[in-house]
């Protein structure tokens, strides 16, 4: 990908659902992949849209570590963080089933803050939520617990199972407070330039409704304006993507 900040600063100007959006009509991965089911929820929905490179790890805190320290998987995890080609992401597969203790709190987000990751995903729980809620940092997790037990990272840089989602070491992240997709790299450098025009076309039909003027047959006229538009921005994309590829 040509100029990675670029890009994820472009897609920071829009929301998770409008990414998705442009997502379906690459013809790139079924409508129905690519995205956490409703397990995985924003916990700090205000925020602004989160994106960012995964750094994946499992997680566990059933048991006692047997003298790993708990913390050196953090210090060994954000070493890696300078390796991406932009801003982190660490994404956690809790292994305890249902969830022993929380995987994140406070000490855990304000590392991740000042090496400059961008967020937070754990199919498991929060704690230290005003803490963290303080930090400006988004978050995405199943619940909360009050406790982190014996917090560990088994596992590091493998595929996690994310809410649904297969979650790979280096994908693409977009979040938000309706919810958390992957965006296939050959995608990332376009998507910016598409959610504009979609948004463009979807204004096509909601501009019409907000005039106040809408009978049966303009809504339908204004319905097959907006598909036709999305469908040539669909041909354009994919031509876009391909050229590249």
């Amino acid at each position: 990908m040509k100029n990675p900040l670029a890009v994820l600063e472009g897609l920071r100007r829009f929301d998770t659902a409008t990414v998705c959006n442009v997502l379906e009509i690459t013809g790139l991965r079924s409508k129905t992949e690519g995205y956490a089911d409703p397990r995985i929820k924003s916990l700090f929905p205000k925020l602004s849209p989160m994106v960012g490179f995964a750094v994946t790890a499992a997680f566990r805190a059933c048991e006692p570590t047997k003298g790993v320290p708990v913390y050196q998987s953090l210090v060994d995890q954000v070493g890696k963080f300078s390796d991406l080609p932009g801003p982190a992401v660490p994404v956690f597969q809790d292994l305890d089933d249902p969830a022993t203790a929380a995987t994140f709190g406070e000490v855990m987000c304000t590392t991740y803050v000042t090496f400059g990751a961008a967020g937070l995903v754990t199919s498991g729980c929060a704690r230290d939520l005003p803490q963290v809620e303080r930090l400006n940092f988004p978050c995405f997790a199943s619940g909360v617990m009050a406790a982190h037990g014996y917090c560990h990272m088994p596992f590091h840089d493998i595929p996690v199972r994310i809410g649904g989602l297969v979650i790979h070491p280096g994908d693409l992240l977009h979040g938000d407070a309706n919810g958390l997709t992957t965006i296939p790299l050959a995608a990332a450098p376009h998507v910016p330039w598409a959610c504009e025009r979609y948004m463009e076309a979807e204004a096509i039909v909601m501009d019409h409704l907000k005039a106040g003027m809408a009978t049966p047959d303009s809504f339908a006229e204004a319905m097959r304006l907006m598909r036709s538009s999305l469908e040539k921005l669909g041909d354009e994309l994919r031509t876009k993507i391909a050229s590249e590829n």
